[in-house]
C-alpha cells in the first residue's frame, strides 16, 4: 500500500472520529486537534509541528477574521432578549397575523429576529413558547413546531437574503472579496424559493393533519430545558455555531415590555447600517494603507464585508442600549453573559478551521482536491457539492463552509476568475450550499430545538427535511443555472 493511500485512510478515519465522537457529546475543542493529529500521523507528518504550525495557525486565522462577529452578535442577541424586544417582536407578529395564520406568524417572527442579527438560540428560546401558545389556539399539531421555527430562523435568512449578518453569510467574504449583499438578485430568488416551498409543505402538512382529526396534544411531558441539560447538550448546541447554551438565558419576563417600535428599531439599524457601510462608506474610504505589512498586506475587498457587519452590530447595540436602558438594570451582567456566550461557538468553529488547515496540508488532500475541482459544471457546481457534503458530514453549516473555503477557497476564486465568473456568485452558492445537509439528524441546533419543543426526531424530522434541506437544494438548482446564463446579479 502506498504512502498516499495510507494517508487517505488516515484522513477518512480522522473525519469519521470527529463526526462520531462529536455526535456522542465530546467537545470539538478536544476532538478537532486530536483527530487532526490522527490524519497527520497516517501521512507521516511531525505531530507537534502539525499542531502548532498548521492547526493553531488555521485556528488563529479564523478567530482573527471572525471573532468580532461572534462577540458582537452574541452581545446583541443577549441584550435583545433581556430587554424583552425579541418577545415583543414575536408577540407582535402573532397578533398581526392571528391564529388563522399561525404557521406564517411563527415563520416570519423567526425570520425578522434572525435577519436582524439575533442569535439562533436566543430566537429558539423565545419562539418556542410563543409558537406553542399559537399552535394550541389554532389546534395545529405540536410536531410541526420545529419545522416552522427552522424555516424562519435557519434557511433563507441564514444564507440567502442579501445583507444577512449570519456567520454563514460572512465567512465567504474574505475569501472572495465580497460583501454581505453579494449577488442580491440571486439571493432574493433563492430566499423566495426556500420560503415558498417551505410554506407550501407546512400548509399541506397542517391541512392533512387536521383532515385526519390530528391537533395539538397537550401531554404531561414538559419540553426539555437544554439550559439545565448535560455538558453533552451544551457541546452539541455549540456545534450549531451560534450560541453557548449555558449562557443563553431564559426569555425575558420584564414587567414593562418595550413598544413594537423600540423592539424593531435595533433590527432596522443592523440592516440599514450594513447596507450603507457596504455600498457607500467603505468604497469611498482610502484604505491603501492596508497593503502595508503592519496591517497584514491585505486589501479593502478582503475586509470590507466583515467591517460592515461589525459596524452594523455595534451601532445596533448602541441604539438598543439607548432605547432600553431602563429595561436593562443589570447591563454589565447582560453584556458579560453575551460576551462569554460567544467564546465556545467561536472556538468550536475555529478549531474546525484548524482541522481543515491540517487536512489541506497533507499530500493525499491534493488528490481529493483535484477530484472535487473536476466535478462537471465548473467551479460553481464543485463549490456547491463541497459545501453540501462537508456541512452534512460535520453537522455544521459554518464548520463545513470553513473547512471547504480554507482548503480550496483560493483555488475556487482563481478558477472562477479564469472562467469569467463573478466572485459574488461563488459567495452566494457557498453560503446556500452550507445550509442544506447541515440539518442532518446530528446537527446541534436540531437536537436542541426538538428538545425545547417536546418533540422527537421520529415525529418531526421529516417535516424539518421538507422545509430545511429540500428547499435550499432546489434554490441551488435554480440559481446556479441562472448565474451561468446571466452572471451574478
Amino acid at each position: 500500500m502506498t504512502s498516499d493511500a495510507i494517508g487517505l485512510i488516515g484522513m477518512i478515519l480522522s473525519l469519521a472520529l470527529l463526526i462520531g465522537l462529536a455526535f456522542r457529546g465530546w467537545s470539538v475543542l478536544v476532538l478537532a486537534p486530536l483527530t487532526a493529529m490522527v490524519a497527520a500521523l497516517f501521512s507521516g507528518y511531525p505531530l507537534l509541528a502539525s499542531w502548532t504550525q498548521l492547526f493553531m495557525v488555521g485556528t488563529a486565522d479564523f478567530l482573527g477574521r471572525f471573532f468580532p462577529l461572534f462577540l458582537l452578535g452574541a452581545i446583541f442577541g443577549r441584550l435583545m432578549n433581556d430587554s424583552g424586544s425579541v418577545r415583543v417582536i414575536a408577540d407582535t407578529m402573532i397578533r398581526w397575523l392571528g391564529t388563522e395564520r399561525a404557521i406564517l406568524a411563527v415563520v416570519l417572527a423567526g425570520a425578522l429576529v434572525t435577519y436582524g442579527g439575533v442569535s439562533l438560540f436566543v430566537a429558539f428560546f423565545v419562539l418556542v413558547p410563543m409558537a406553542r401558545e399559537v399552535f394550541i389556539a389554532a389546534d395545529i399539531p405540536r410536531r410541526l413546531m420545529p419545522a416552522a421555527i427552522v424555516l424562519g430562523t435557519s434557511t433563507f435568512t441564514m444564507s440567502a437574503l442579501p445583507g444577512s449578518p449570519a456567520i454563514q453569510n460572512a465567512i465567504p467574504m474574505p475569501f472572495f472579496g465580497t460583501t454581505p449583499f453579494a449577488a442580491p438578485g440571486l439571493g432574493l430568488i433563492a430566499a423566495a424559493t426556500m420560503f415558498g416551498l417551505g410554506m407550501l409543505w407546512l400548509s399541506h402538512a397542517c391541512r392533512s393533519a387536521q383532515g385526519k382529526g390530528e391537533g395539538f396534544s397537550v401531554d404531561d411531558d414538559a419540553p426539555h430545558s437544554v439550559l439545565s441539560g448535560t455538558e453533552s447538550d451544551r457541546s452539541r448546541g455549540a456545534l450549531a455555531d451560534e450560541f453557548d447554551l449555558a449562557e443563553a438565558g431564559e426569555p425575558s419576563s420584564t414587567e414593562a415590555p418595550p413598544s413594537p417600535f423600540a423592539a424593531f428599531a435595533p433590527l432596522v439599524v443592523v440592516t440599514v447600517v450594513n447596507l450603507v457601510m457596504s455600498l457607500l462608506v467603505l468604497p469611498r474610504m482610502d484604505l491603501a494603507y492596508l497593503a502595508e505589512p503592519e496591517w497584514g498586506s491585505t486589501f479593502m475587498a478582503a475586509v470590507a464585508g466583515v467591517w460592515s457587519v461589525i459596524v452594523a452590530l455595534a451601532a445596533a447595540i448602541v441604539v438598543l442600549i439607548l432605547l432600553h436602558r431602563a429595561r436593562l438594570p443589570r447591563l454589565r451582567d447582560s453584556v458579560d453573559a453575551g460576551a462569554h456566550a460567544s467564546v465556545i461557538p467561536a472556538l468550536s468553529v475555529a478549531c474546525l478551521a484548524g482541522f481543515g488547515s491540517v487536512i489541506a496540508a497533507l499530500p493525499p488532500f491534493h488528490y481529493i482536491r483535484e477530484q472535487v475541482l473536476a466535478v462537471p459544471g465548473g467551479p460553481v457546481v464543485s463549490l456547491a457539492v463541497a459545501t453540501n457534503v462537508l456541512a452534512g458530514l460535520t453537522g455544521s453549516a459554518s464548520g463545513g463552509l470553513t473547512i471547504a473555503l480554507d482548503a480550496m477557497g483560493s483555488l475556487y476564486k482563481a478558477a472562477a476568475e479564469a472562467a469569467g465568473i463573478n466572485p459574488s456568485l461563488l459567495h452566494r452558492v457557498a453560503a446556500i450550499g452550507s445550509g442544506t445537509l447541515d440539518m442532518l439528524p446530528h446537527n446541534g441546533a436540531i437536537v436542541t430545538l426538538l428538545g425545547l419543543c417536546g418533540a422527537t426526531h421520529r415525529e418531526s424530522y421529516r417535516d424539518i427535511v421538507a422545509v430545511g434541506i429540500l428547499p435550499p437544494i432546489v434554490a441551488l438548482l435554480i440559481i446556479i443555472p441562472l448565474g451561468a446564463l446571466f452572471g451574478s446579479f
